[in-house]
Protein backbone atom coordinates (compact mmCIF):
# COMPACT_ATOMS: atom_id res chain seq x y z
CA UNK A 1 0.00 0.00 0.00
CA UNK A 2 1.38 3.38 -0.95
CA UNK A 3 1.50 5.72 1.85
CA UNK A 4 1.18 9.46 0.32
CA UNK A 5 3.35 12.48 2.49
CA UNK A 6 1.54 15.06 3.85
CA UNK A 7 2.94 17.26 1.39
CA UNK A 8 1.66 15.26 -1.63
CA UNK A 9 -2.29 15.11 -0.20
CA UNK A 10 -1.97 18.59 -0.40
CA UNK A 11 -1.03 19.28 -3.60
CA UNK A 12 -3.29 16.67 -4.88
CA UNK A 13 -6.22 18.18 -3.03
CA UNK A 14 -5.55 21.50 -4.77
CA UNK A 15 -5.69 19.81 -7.82
CA UNK A 16 -9.22 18.29 -7.04
CA UNK A 17 -10.08 21.49 -6.22
CA UNK A 18 -8.87 23.41 -8.97
CA UNK A 19 -10.37 20.74 -11.25
CA UNK A 20 -13.99 21.02 -9.74
CA UNK A 21 -14.02 24.98 -9.80
CA UNK A 22 -13.03 24.20 -13.72
CA UNK A 23 -15.72 22.00 -13.65
CA UNK A 24 -18.62 24.75 -12.26
CA UNK A 25 -16.66 27.48 -14.66
CA UNK A 26 -17.67 25.35 -18.09
CA UNK A 27 -21.30 23.91 -16.67
CA UNK A 28 -22.56 26.46 -14.64
CA UNK A 29 -21.25 29.73 -16.65
CA UNK A 30 -23.20 28.48 -19.78
CA UNK A 31 -25.75 27.71 -18.20
CA UNK A 32 -26.17 31.13 -16.29
CA UNK A 33 -25.49 32.36 -20.24
CA UNK A 34 -27.97 30.32 -21.58
CA UNK A 35 -30.68 31.70 -18.64
CA UNK A 36 -29.78 35.11 -18.93
CA UNK A 37 -29.82 35.38 -23.07
CA UNK A 38 -33.57 33.58 -22.66
CA UNK A 39 -34.70 35.86 -20.28
CA UNK A 40 -33.72 39.09 -22.41
CA UNK A 41 -34.80 37.49 -25.55
CA UNK A 42 -38.38 37.27 -23.33
CA UNK A 43 -37.87 41.16 -22.35
CA UNK A 44 -37.36 41.90 -25.88
CA UNK A 45 -40.19 40.21 -27.40
CA UNK A 46 -42.89 41.54 -24.56
CA UNK A 47 -41.07 45.11 -25.95
CA UNK A 48 -41.83 44.63 -29.04
CA UNK A 49 -45.71 43.62 -28.36
CA UNK A 50 -45.74 46.98 -26.36
CA UNK A 51 -43.69 48.58 -28.89
CA UNK A 52 -45.60 51.58 -30.32
CA UNK A 53 -46.63 51.61 -33.94
CA UNK A 54 -43.90 55.37 -34.35
CA UNK A 55 -41.18 52.79 -33.89
CA UNK A 56 -39.59 52.10 -37.62
CA UNK A 57 -40.41 48.39 -37.89
CA UNK A 58 -36.95 46.96 -38.70
CA UNK A 59 -36.40 46.27 -35.50
CA UNK A 60 -39.14 43.82 -35.54
CA UNK A 61 -37.52 40.08 -35.58
CA UNK A 62 -39.84 37.26 -35.41
CA UNK A 63 -40.44 34.05 -36.40
CA UNK A 64 -42.33 32.42 -39.13
CA UNK A 65 -43.88 29.32 -40.25
CA UNK A 66 -42.12 26.54 -41.33
CA UNK A 67 -43.08 23.74 -43.43
CA UNK A 68 -43.03 20.56 -42.31
CA UNK A 69 -41.36 18.19 -45.37
CA UNK A 70 -41.11 14.81 -43.15
CA UNK A 71 -44.64 14.24 -43.47
CA UNK A 72 -45.60 15.31 -39.94
CA UNK A 73 -48.62 16.94 -39.39
CA UNK A 74 -48.46 20.60 -38.21
CA UNK A 75 -47.91 21.49 -34.42
CA UNK A 76 -51.39 23.46 -34.02
CA UNK A 77 -53.19 20.51 -36.42
CA UNK A 78 -56.40 19.50 -34.74
CA UNK A 79 -57.72 16.45 -35.18
CA UNK A 80 -60.00 15.66 -37.53
CA UNK A 81 -63.85 15.93 -36.90
CA UNK A 82 -65.84 12.44 -36.21
CA UNK A 83 -68.23 11.51 -37.58
CA UNK A 84 -72.31 12.73 -37.10
CA UNK A 85 -75.28 11.87 -38.44
CA UNK A 86 -77.62 14.61 -38.57
CA UNK A 87 -78.93 17.26 -40.72
CA UNK A 88 -76.47 18.93 -42.46
CA UNK A 89 -73.78 17.22 -41.11
CA UNK A 90 -70.81 16.90 -43.14
CA UNK A 91 -71.49 20.29 -44.93
CA UNK A 92 -74.38 18.26 -46.66
CA UNK A 93 -77.49 20.01 -48.50
CA UNK A 94 -80.44 19.72 -45.83
CA UNK A 95 -84.04 19.79 -47.80
CA UNK A 96 -86.53 20.34 -45.77
CA UNK A 97 -89.60 17.74 -44.93
CA UNK A 98 -92.58 18.66 -46.60
CA UNK A 99 -94.60 20.07 -43.36
CA UNK A 100 -91.89 22.69 -43.10
CA UNK A 101 -91.36 24.23 -46.18
CA UNK A 102 -94.09 26.68 -45.63
CA UNK A 103 -91.73 27.38 -42.87
CA UNK A 104 -88.85 27.96 -44.72
CA UNK A 105 -90.40 30.03 -47.67
CA UNK A 106 -91.90 32.13 -45.37
CA UNK A 107 -88.35 32.62 -43.54
CA UNK A 108 -86.24 33.34 -46.52
CA UNK A 109 -88.76 35.84 -47.48
CA UNK A 110 -87.81 37.45 -43.87
CA UNK A 111 -84.32 36.86 -43.58
CA UNK A 112 -82.82 36.38 -47.27
CA UNK A 113 -81.94 32.56 -46.16
CA UNK A 114 -83.89 29.70 -45.25
CA UNK A 115 -83.48 30.31 -41.09
CA UNK A 116 -86.09 27.20 -41.07
CA UNK A 117 -83.39 24.96 -42.50
CA UNK A 118 -80.82 26.27 -40.10
CA UNK A 119 -82.87 26.34 -37.45
CA UNK A 120 -82.80 21.91 -38.17
CA UNK A 121 -79.21 22.34 -38.04
CA UNK A 122 -76.94 21.26 -35.08
CA UNK A 123 -74.83 24.69 -33.74
CA UNK A 124 -71.95 22.70 -33.20
CA UNK A 125 -71.82 20.48 -37.06
CA UNK A 126 -69.05 18.95 -38.72
CA UNK A 127 -68.15 20.50 -41.82
CA UNK A 128 -65.87 19.28 -44.58
CA UNK A 129 -62.25 20.23 -45.00
CA UNK A 130 -61.32 22.03 -47.76
CA UNK A 131 -58.03 23.54 -47.50
CA UNK A 132 -55.48 22.05 -49.72
CA UNK A 133 -53.16 19.19 -48.32
CA UNK A 134 -50.31 21.43 -47.94
CA UNK A 135 -52.02 23.20 -45.86
CA UNK A 136 -51.83 20.51 -42.64
CA UNK A 137 -48.26 20.52 -42.83
CA UNK A 138 -47.31 23.77 -41.16
CA UNK A 139 -45.77 24.55 -38.33
CA UNK A 140 -46.49 28.36 -36.92
CA UNK A 141 -44.76 30.29 -33.91
CA UNK A 142 -46.18 29.36 -30.96
CA UNK A 143 -46.46 32.61 -29.18
CA UNK A 144 -48.61 34.18 -31.92
CA UNK A 145 -50.77 36.94 -30.60
CA UNK A 146 -54.31 36.69 -29.19
CA UNK A 147 -57.84 37.74 -31.09
CA UNK A 148 -60.98 39.08 -30.36
CA UNK A 149 -63.28 38.32 -33.50
CA UNK A 150 -66.27 40.84 -34.18
CA UNK A 151 -69.42 39.83 -35.43
CA UNK A 152 -72.07 43.04 -36.11
CA UNK A 153 -75.34 42.01 -36.41
CA UNK A 154 -79.25 43.61 -37.53
CA UNK A 155 -81.88 41.27 -37.07
CA UNK A 156 -79.59 38.27 -37.77
CA UNK A 157 -81.74 34.98 -37.61
CA UNK A 158 -80.84 33.28 -33.87
CA UNK A 159 -79.90 29.81 -35.46
CA UNK A 160 -77.35 31.51 -37.67
CA UNK A 161 -75.52 33.66 -35.50
CA UNK A 162 -75.21 30.82 -33.12
CA UNK A 163 -73.91 29.02 -35.40
CA UNK A 164 -71.21 31.40 -36.10
CA UNK A 165 -70.08 31.48 -32.83
CA UNK A 166 -70.44 28.07 -32.22
CA UNK A 167 -67.81 27.17 -34.87
CA UNK A 168 -65.60 29.56 -34.21
CA UNK A 169 -65.70 28.30 -30.36
CA UNK A 170 -64.94 24.56 -31.52
CA UNK A 171 -62.30 25.32 -34.02
CA UNK A 172 -60.25 28.04 -32.71
CA UNK A 173 -56.87 27.03 -30.33
CA UNK A 174 -58.53 28.51 -26.25
CA UNK A 175 -54.72 30.01 -26.40
CA UNK A 176 -55.37 32.40 -29.69
CA UNK A 177 -58.87 33.87 -28.92
CA UNK A 178 -59.25 36.66 -26.35
CA UNK A 179 -63.23 37.12 -26.91
CA UNK A 180 -65.92 36.88 -29.35
CA UNK A 181 -67.69 40.41 -29.31
CA UNK A 182 -71.16 40.49 -31.25
CA UNK A 183 -72.15 43.90 -31.97
CA UNK A 184 -76.09 44.57 -32.25
CA UNK A 185 -76.88 47.10 -34.82
CA UNK A 186 -79.90 47.72 -32.90
CA UNK A 187 -81.93 44.91 -33.90
CA UNK A 188 -85.76 44.70 -33.25
CA UNK A 189 -86.53 40.39 -33.23
CA UNK A 190 -87.32 39.35 -30.19
CA UNK A 191 -85.18 36.50 -30.11
CA UNK A 192 -81.96 38.70 -29.84
CA UNK A 193 -82.75 40.79 -26.92
CA UNK A 194 -83.29 38.45 -23.31
CA UNK A 195 -83.40 34.95 -25.11
CA UNK A 196 -79.83 36.06 -26.36
CA UNK A 197 -77.87 37.57 -23.32
CA UNK A 198 -79.43 34.56 -21.56
CA UNK A 199 -78.16 31.94 -23.90
CA UNK A 200 -74.29 33.46 -24.39
CA UNK A 201 -73.96 33.10 -20.34
CA UNK A 202 -72.98 29.44 -21.12
CA UNK A 203 -69.43 30.54 -22.52
CA UNK A 204 -68.27 32.34 -19.32
CA UNK A 205 -67.22 35.85 -20.33
CA UNK A 206 -65.92 34.33 -24.14
CA UNK A 207 -68.47 36.34 -25.81
CA UNK A 208 -69.16 39.75 -24.90
CA UNK A 209 -72.57 41.85 -26.10
CA UNK A 210 -72.86 45.14 -26.89
CA UNK A 211 -75.89 47.02 -28.40
CA UNK A 212 -76.18 50.34 -30.28
CA UNK A 213 -78.52 52.72 -29.03
CA UNK A 214 -79.80 53.97 -32.63
CA UNK A 215 -78.95 52.47 -35.82
CA UNK A 216 -75.31 52.80 -36.82
CA UNK A 217 -74.95 50.53 -40.18
CA UNK A 218 -71.91 47.87 -40.70
CA UNK A 219 -69.18 50.55 -40.93
CA UNK A 220 -69.77 52.41 -37.83
CA UNK A 221 -70.52 49.45 -35.89
CA UNK A 222 -67.41 47.53 -36.84
CA UNK A 223 -65.49 50.79 -35.73
CA UNK A 224 -67.37 50.18 -32.40
CA UNK A 225 -66.39 46.89 -31.80
CA UNK A 226 -62.94 47.27 -32.65
CA UNK A 227 -62.43 50.31 -30.29
CA UNK A 228 -63.94 47.97 -27.66
CA UNK A 229 -61.74 45.01 -28.16
CA UNK A 230 -59.05 44.06 -25.88
CA UNK A 231 -57.01 41.40 -28.44
CA UNK A 232 -53.73 42.63 -30.15
CA UNK A 233 -55.54 41.69 -33.32
CA UNK A 234 -58.82 41.94 -34.36
CA UNK A 235 -60.78 39.59 -36.65
CA UNK A 236 -63.81 41.16 -38.31
CA UNK A 237 -66.21 38.08 -39.53
CA UNK A 238 -70.08 38.28 -41.00
CA UNK A 239 -73.09 36.99 -38.72
CA UNK A 240 -73.74 34.19 -40.95
CA UNK A 241 -70.24 32.08 -41.36
CA UNK A 242 -68.70 29.46 -40.41
CA UNK A 243 -65.18 28.83 -40.06
CA UNK A 244 -62.89 25.80 -41.30
CA UNK A 245 -60.37 23.69 -39.64
CA UNK A 246 -57.21 25.52 -38.02
CA UNK A 247 -58.88 28.54 -39.65
CA UNK A 248 -57.18 31.02 -37.42
CA UNK A 249 -53.45 30.59 -36.93
CA UNK A 250 -52.78 30.98 -40.27
CA UNK A 251 -54.35 34.57 -40.02
CA UNK A 252 -52.65 35.39 -37.26
CA UNK A 253 -48.93 34.13 -38.86
CA UNK A 254 -48.31 37.22 -40.93
CA UNK A 255 -49.51 39.68 -38.61
CA UNK A 256 -47.10 38.51 -36.04
CA UNK A 257 -43.99 38.24 -38.45
CA UNK A 258 -45.21 42.13 -39.54
CA UNK A 259 -47.99 43.76 -37.81
CA UNK A 260 -49.25 46.25 -40.85
CA UNK A 261 -50.14 43.26 -42.86
CA UNK A 262 -53.67 42.47 -43.40
CA UNK A 263 -54.72 38.85 -43.70
CA UNK A 264 -57.88 37.68 -45.50
CA UNK A 265 -59.33 33.85 -45.43
CA UNK A 266 -60.39 31.86 -48.70
CA UNK A 267 -63.91 32.31 -48.28
CA UNK A 268 -66.12 29.25 -49.24
CA UNK A 269 -69.68 29.39 -49.99
CA UNK A 270 -72.91 27.96 -47.52
CA UNK A 271 -76.12 27.81 -49.96
CA UNK A 272 -78.80 30.39 -48.54
CA UNK A 273 -81.56 27.14 -48.81
CA UNK A 274 -80.16 24.20 -47.79
CA UNK A 275 -76.90 25.08 -45.80
CA UNK A 276 -74.49 23.17 -47.92
CA UNK A 277 -70.61 24.05 -46.81
CA UNK A 278 -69.13 24.26 -50.83
CA UNK A 279 -66.41 25.96 -52.36
CA UNK A 280 -66.47 28.39 -54.87
CA UNK A 281 -62.94 28.28 -56.09
CA UNK A 282 -61.41 25.78 -58.23
CA UNK A 283 -59.07 23.40 -56.58
CA UNK A 284 -55.17 25.03 -56.32
CA UNK A 285 -56.53 27.90 -57.99
CA UNK A 286 -55.68 31.38 -56.58
CA UNK A 287 -57.51 34.68 -56.97
CA UNK A 288 -56.98 37.88 -55.21
CA UNK A 289 -59.49 41.35 -54.89
CA UNK A 290 -58.80 44.25 -57.40
CA UNK A 291 -61.72 46.50 -59.06
CA UNK A 292 -63.54 47.74 -62.27
CA UNK A 293 -63.42 51.74 -62.70
CA UNK A 294 -67.05 51.86 -61.42
CA UNK A 295 -65.69 50.33 -58.29
CA UNK A 296 -67.37 47.06 -58.55
CA UNK A 297 -65.49 44.66 -56.70
CA UNK A 298 -63.65 41.68 -58.97
CA UNK A 299 -61.18 38.76 -58.47
CA UNK A 300 -58.48 38.18 -60.40
CA UNK A 301 -56.01 35.19 -60.70
CA UNK A 302 -52.98 35.49 -58.98
CA UNK A 303 -50.60 37.08 -61.02
CA UNK A 304 -47.63 34.51 -62.63
CA UNK A 305 -45.21 37.94 -60.90
CA UNK A 306 -47.10 36.92 -57.19
CA UNK A 307 -47.40 33.61 -57.35
CA UNK A 308 -43.15 32.79 -58.50
CA UNK A 309 -42.31 34.62 -54.83
CA UNK A 310 -43.75 31.86 -53.23
CA UNK A 311 -41.95 28.44 -52.59
CA UNK A 312 -45.10 26.52 -51.74
CA UNK A 313 -48.45 26.86 -53.07
CA UNK A 314 -50.02 27.26 -49.75
CA UNK A 315 -48.11 30.10 -48.57
CA UNK A 316 -49.91 33.41 -48.37
CA UNK A 317 -49.60 36.26 -51.38
CA UNK A 318 -50.19 39.92 -51.69
CA UNK A 319 -53.84 41.42 -53.45
CA UNK A 320 -54.55 44.54 -53.79
CA UNK A 321 -58.29 44.51 -51.99
CA UNK A 322 -60.18 42.25 -50.18
CA UNK A 323 -63.87 41.52 -50.00
CA UNK A 324 -64.49 43.51 -47.06
CA UNK A 325 -66.37 41.24 -44.94
CA UNK A 326 -63.89 38.87 -43.36
CA UNK A 327 -60.38 39.50 -42.59
CA UNK A 328 -57.79 40.05 -39.90
CA UNK A 329 -55.64 43.14 -38.94
CA UNK A 330 -53.68 44.64 -35.34
CA UNK A 331 -55.98 46.38 -33.66
CA UNK A 332 -53.53 49.15 -33.02
CA UNK A 333 -52.27 49.50 -37.15
CA UNK A 334 -56.61 49.67 -37.81
CA UNK A 335 -56.45 52.49 -35.20
CA UNK A 336 -53.55 54.65 -36.09
CA UNK A 337 -55.11 54.12 -40.29
CA UNK A 338 -58.23 56.32 -38.29
CA UNK A 339 -60.05 52.63 -38.71
CA UNK A 340 -63.13 53.04 -41.56
CA UNK A 341 -63.79 56.63 -42.62
CA UNK A 342 -66.44 57.59 -40.21
CA UNK A 343 -68.25 59.61 -43.25
CA UNK A 344 -69.01 56.28 -44.77
CA UNK A 345 -72.38 55.27 -44.42
CA UNK A 346 -73.84 52.05 -43.83
CA UNK A 347 -71.59 49.91 -45.59
CA UNK A 348 -70.11 49.79 -49.13
CA UNK A 349 -66.81 51.05 -50.18
CA UNK A 350 -65.22 50.57 -47.07
CA UNK A 351 -63.20 47.12 -48.16
CA UNK A 352 -61.44 50.06 -50.37
CA UNK A 353 -60.97 52.31 -48.48
CA UNK A 354 -59.82 50.47 -45.87
CA UNK A 355 -57.42 48.91 -48.80
CA UNK A 356 -56.08 51.95 -50.41
CA UNK A 357 -55.22 53.35 -46.67
CA UNK A 358 -53.14 50.09 -45.71
CA UNK A 359 -51.15 50.14 -49.18
CA UNK A 360 -50.74 53.35 -49.47
CA UNK A 361 -49.87 53.93 -45.94
CA UNK A 362 -46.98 51.40 -45.20
CA UNK A 363 -49.27 48.00 -44.67
CA UNK A 364 -49.90 45.36 -47.15
CA UNK A 365 -52.73 42.77 -47.55
CA UNK A 366 -52.06 38.66 -48.04
CA UNK A 367 -54.83 36.67 -48.70
CA UNK A 368 -53.94 33.06 -46.72
CA UNK A 369 -55.10 29.93 -48.69
CA UNK A 370 -55.00 28.00 -45.08
CA UNK A 371 -57.46 29.64 -43.81
CA UNK A 372 -61.26 28.66 -44.81
CA UNK A 373 -64.12 30.25 -43.74
CA UNK A 374 -67.60 29.70 -45.08
CA UNK A 375 -70.35 32.08 -45.66
CA UNK A 376 -73.84 32.87 -46.35
CA UNK A 377 -74.36 34.54 -49.50
CA UNK A 378 -77.92 36.14 -49.18
CA UNK A 379 -80.74 35.66 -51.88
CA UNK A 380 -81.45 39.22 -51.07
CA UNK A 381 -80.61 41.92 -48.61
CA UNK A 382 -84.15 41.80 -46.33
CA UNK A 383 -83.62 45.41 -44.63
CA UNK A 384 -83.66 48.81 -45.13
CA UNK A 385 -81.15 51.49 -43.95
CA UNK A 386 -83.69 53.75 -42.96
CA UNK A 387 -83.08 56.96 -41.29
CA UNK A 388 -79.37 56.22 -42.53
CA UNK A 389 -80.02 56.83 -46.03
CA UNK A 390 -82.06 59.80 -45.40
CA UNK A 391 -78.82 61.47 -44.87
CA UNK A 392 -77.52 61.23 -48.23
CA UNK A 393 -79.20 62.66 -51.57
CA UNK A 394 -78.41 60.03 -53.62
CA UNK A 395 -77.38 56.63 -54.22
CA UNK A 396 -75.69 55.87 -50.76
CA UNK A 397 -73.20 53.30 -52.22
CA UNK A 398 -72.13 56.29 -55.21
CA UNK A 399 -71.96 58.28 -51.81
CA UNK A 400 -69.24 56.28 -49.99
CA UNK A 401 -67.35 55.75 -53.54
CA UNK A 402 -67.26 59.37 -54.28
CA UNK A 403 -65.63 59.61 -50.73
CA UNK A 404 -62.83 56.80 -51.45
CA UNK A 405 -62.22 58.70 -54.69
CA UNK A 406 -61.75 62.00 -54.00
CA UNK A 407 -59.54 60.66 -51.07
CA UNK A 408 -56.90 58.83 -52.30
CA UNK A 409 -57.10 58.73 -56.30
CA UNK A 410 -55.29 61.23 -58.45
CA UNK A 411 -56.82 63.17 -61.12
CA UNK A 412 -55.63 60.56 -63.99
CA UNK A 413 -57.58 57.97 -62.01
CA UNK A 414 -60.56 59.97 -60.98
CA UNK A 415 -61.32 60.62 -64.11
CA UNK A 416 -62.07 56.70 -65.14
CA UNK A 417 -64.29 56.75 -62.10
CA UNK A 418 -66.83 59.73 -63.34
CA UNK A 419 -66.29 58.37 -66.82
CA UNK A 420 -68.05 55.04 -66.01
CA UNK A 421 -70.26 56.75 -63.46
CA UNK A 422 -71.09 60.15 -64.22
CA UNK A 423 -73.97 60.85 -62.16
CA UNK A 424 -71.33 61.11 -59.60
CA UNK A 425 -69.70 64.37 -60.59
CA UNK A 426 -73.22 65.75 -59.06
CA UNK A 427 -73.55 63.78 -55.63
CA UNK A 428 -72.48 66.14 -52.76
CA UNK A 429 -69.83 63.63 -50.43
CA UNK A 430 -69.45 65.61 -47.29
CA UNK A 431 -66.48 66.90 -45.65
CA UNK A 432 -63.71 64.69 -46.64
CA UNK A 433 -61.09 66.92 -44.86
CA UNK A 434 -60.56 65.05 -41.74
CA UNK A 435 -59.58 62.17 -44.37
CA UNK A 436 -57.28 64.19 -46.49
CA UNK A 437 -55.08 65.09 -43.26
CA UNK A 438 -54.80 62.13 -41.90
CA UNK A 439 -53.62 61.14 -45.83
CA UNK A 440 -50.72 63.57 -45.28
CA UNK A 441 -50.27 62.57 -41.45
CA UNK A 442 -49.62 59.50 -42.15
CA UNK A 443 -46.95 60.37 -45.08
CA UNK A 444 -48.91 58.06 -47.45
CA UNK A 445 -47.69 57.11 -51.49
CA UNK A 446 -50.11 58.47 -53.97
CA UNK A 447 -52.69 55.92 -56.22
CA UNK A 448 -50.16 55.99 -59.50
CA UNK A 449 -47.56 53.88 -57.09
CA UNK A 450 -50.59 51.57 -55.65
CA UNK A 451 -51.61 51.07 -59.39
CA UNK A 452 -47.99 50.43 -60.53
CA UNK A 453 -46.69 48.18 -57.81
CA UNK A 454 -49.90 46.58 -56.41
CA UNK A 455 -52.82 46.81 -58.63
CA UNK A 456 -51.28 46.39 -61.91
CA UNK A 457 -52.98 43.79 -63.15
CA UNK A 458 -56.81 45.49 -62.47
CA UNK A 459 -55.59 47.29 -66.27
CA UNK A 460 -54.80 44.26 -67.98
CA UNK A 461 -58.73 43.31 -67.09
CA UNK A 462 -60.20 46.80 -66.81
CA UNK A 463 -58.06 49.12 -69.00
CA UNK A 464 -57.70 52.68 -68.79
CA UNK A 465 -60.81 54.49 -70.17
CA UNK A 466 -61.29 56.25 -72.86
CA UNK A 467 -63.48 59.82 -72.84
CA UNK A 468 -67.83 59.84 -73.19
CA UNK A 469 -68.63 61.10 -76.27
CA UNK A 470 -72.23 61.22 -74.75
CA UNK A 471 -73.89 60.03 -72.00
CA UNK A 472 -77.16 60.12 -70.41
CA UNK A 473 -80.22 59.66 -72.18
CA UNK A 474 -80.79 58.13 -75.68
CA UNK A 475 -84.13 59.31 -77.05
CA UNK A 476 -85.68 57.77 -80.14
CA UNK A 477 -86.85 60.82 -82.53
CA UNK A 478 -89.42 58.87 -84.18
CA UNK A 479 -90.85 57.53 -81.16
CA UNK A 480 -89.94 59.95 -78.35
CA UNK A 481 -88.69 57.13 -76.44
CA UNK A 482 -85.49 56.35 -74.15
CA UNK A 483 -82.58 53.13 -74.48
CA UNK A 484 -83.91 51.21 -71.60
CA UNK A 485 -82.25 48.26 -70.34
CA UNK A 486 -85.74 47.20 -68.72
CA UNK A 487 -84.22 46.41 -65.37
CA UNK A 488 -82.91 43.27 -67.17
CA UNK A 489 -79.67 41.88 -66.20
CA UNK A 490 -77.47 40.39 -68.57
CA UNK A 491 -77.42 38.88 -71.15
CA UNK A 492 -81.01 40.28 -71.74
CA UNK A 493 -82.58 41.69 -74.70
CA UNK A 494 -83.70 45.73 -73.65
CA UNK A 495 -86.13 48.09 -75.32
CA UNK A 496 -87.17 51.79 -75.22
CA UNK A 497 -89.63 52.87 -72.37
CA UNK A 498 -91.12 56.76 -72.17
CA UNK A 499 -88.08 58.72 -70.76
CA UNK A 500 -88.36 59.64 -67.12
CA UNK A 501 -84.97 61.64 -66.27
CA UNK A 502 -83.96 59.56 -63.12
CA UNK A 503 -83.11 56.12 -62.49
CA UNK A 504 -79.77 54.35 -63.46
CA UNK A 505 -82.19 51.65 -66.69
CA UNK A 506 -82.02 54.56 -69.17
CA UNK A 507 -78.44 55.44 -68.23
CA UNK A 508 -75.97 55.21 -71.10
CA UNK A 509 -72.76 55.79 -72.17
CA UNK A 510 -71.18 55.96 -75.88
CA UNK A 511 -67.26 56.53 -75.50
CA UNK A 512 -64.39 56.86 -77.97
CA UNK A 513 -63.51 54.11 -78.82
CA UNK A 514 -67.20 53.11 -79.93
CA UNK A 515 -68.45 51.06 -76.95
CA UNK A 516 -71.85 51.64 -75.90
CA UNK A 517 -71.95 50.98 -72.17
CA UNK A 518 -74.83 51.06 -69.22
CA UNK A 519 -73.39 50.24 -65.77
CA UNK A 520 -70.48 47.66 -66.22
CA UNK A 521 -72.41 46.01 -69.33
CA UNK A 522 -72.24 46.54 -72.75
CA UNK A 523 -74.82 46.90 -75.36
CA UNK A 524 -74.53 44.89 -78.41
CA UNK A 525 -76.51 43.42 -81.19
CA UNK A 526 -76.84 39.87 -83.18
CA UNK A 527 -79.92 38.07 -85.36
CA UNK A 528 -81.86 37.94 -81.91
CA UNK A 529 -81.77 41.23 -81.14
CA UNK A 530 -80.15 44.34 -79.50
CA UNK A 531 -78.73 43.12 -75.87
CA UNK A 532 -77.21 43.96 -72.81
CA UNK A 533 -74.01 41.80 -72.41
CA UNK A 534 -70.71 41.34 -70.54
CA UNK A 535 -68.35 43.29 -72.00
CA UNK A 536 -64.95 41.79 -72.95
CA UNK A 537 -62.74 41.90 -70.48
CA UNK A 538 -59.35 43.62 -71.12
CA UNK A 539 -61.06 46.09 -74.10
CA UNK A 540 -62.70 49.50 -73.95
CA UNK A 541 -64.26 49.36 -77.55
CA UNK A 542 -66.92 48.87 -79.35
CA UNK A 543 -68.85 48.21 -82.31
CA UNK A 544 -71.20 51.76 -82.23
CA UNK A 545 -70.67 54.71 -84.90
CA UNK A 546 -72.64 57.72 -84.33
CA UNK A 547 -72.96 60.22 -87.35
CA UNK A 548 -73.49 63.68 -86.04
CA UNK A 549 -75.17 64.66 -89.40
CA UNK A 550 -77.72 61.90 -89.44
CA UNK A 551 -78.30 60.97 -85.59
CA UNK A 552 -77.71 57.17 -86.59
CA UNK A 553 -76.38 54.79 -84.28
CA UNK A 554 -74.62 52.16 -86.63
CA UNK A 555 -73.16 49.23 -85.97
CA UNK A 556 -69.61 49.46 -87.73
CA UNK A 557 -69.71 45.13 -87.99
CA UNK A 558 -73.27 44.68 -89.13
CA UNK A 559 -73.27 47.80 -91.50
CA UNK A 560 -77.02 48.32 -90.01
CA UNK A 561 -78.14 51.06 -87.88
CA UNK A 562 -80.00 51.10 -84.25
CA UNK A 563 -83.63 51.44 -84.69
CA UNK A 564 -87.26 50.80 -83.37
CA UNK A 565 -89.12 48.56 -85.69
CA UNK A 566 -92.28 50.64 -86.66
CA UNK A 567 -94.82 47.63 -86.63
CA UNK A 568 -93.64 45.80 -83.45
CA UNK A 569 -92.02 49.24 -81.30
CA UNK A 570 -89.05 46.48 -80.72
CA UNK A 571 -85.45 47.39 -81.40
CA UNK A 572 -83.86 46.32 -84.16
CA UNK A 573 -81.08 46.36 -86.29
CA UNK A 574 -81.85 47.38 -89.67
CA UNK A 575 -80.58 49.18 -92.77
CA UNK A 576 -79.28 52.40 -92.33
CA UNK A 577 -81.56 55.33 -93.79
CA UNK A 578 -81.11 58.82 -92.96
CA UNK A 579 -84.08 59.76 -93.34
CA UNK A 580 -85.75 57.51 -91.23
CA UNK A 581 -86.45 58.74 -87.74
CA UNK A 582 -87.17 55.67 -86.09
CA UNK A 583 -82.98 55.58 -86.83
CA UNK A 584 -82.39 58.95 -85.15
CA UNK A 585 -80.90 59.46 -81.34
CA UNK A 586 -80.76 62.29 -79.12
CA UNK A 587 -78.54 61.88 -76.19
CA UNK A 588 -79.07 64.43 -73.47
CA UNK A 589 -77.38 64.95 -70.34
CA UNK A 590 -79.43 64.08 -66.98
CA UNK A 591 -78.28 66.27 -64.35
CA UNK A 592 -80.66 64.81 -60.83
CA UNK A 593 -81.21 67.46 -58.44
CA UNK A 594 -79.90 65.99 -54.90
CA UNK A 595 -80.43 68.96 -53.49
CA UNK A 596 -84.00 68.64 -51.97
Amino acid sequence: MVVLSSKMRRVQFKRGRIVRIAACVFIVVPLLYLLFSKSNQLQYEASLNRKSLSEPDKYIIRSRPVFKADGKLGNLEPPLEPYKEGPGEGGKAYHLPEAYRAAGDASLGEYGMNMETSNHISFDRTIPDLRMEECKYWDYPLDLPKASVILVFHNEGFSSLMRTVHSIIKRTPAQYLEEIILVDDFSSKADLDQKLEDYIQRFNGKVRLIRNTEREGLIRTRSRGAKESRGEVIVFLDAHCEVGLNWLPPLLAPIYSDRKIMTVPVIDGIDYQTWEFRSVYEPDHHYRGIFEWGMLYKENELPEREAKKRKYNSEPYKSPTHAGGLFAMDRAFFLELGGYDPGLLVWGGENFELSFKIWMCGGSIEWVPCSRIGHVYRSFMPYNFGKLADRVKGPLITYNYKRVIETWFDEKHKAYFYTREPLAMFLDMGDISEQVALRDKLHCKDFSWFMKHVAYDVYTKFPELPPNLFWGEAKNLGTQKCLDSMGRTAPAVIGTSYCHGSGSSQLFRLNAEGQLGHGERCVDADKQGVKLIFCRLGTVDGPWRFHNSTRQLEHAILKRCLSVHPETNQLAMLRCDENNSYQQWRFKEVRPDWSS
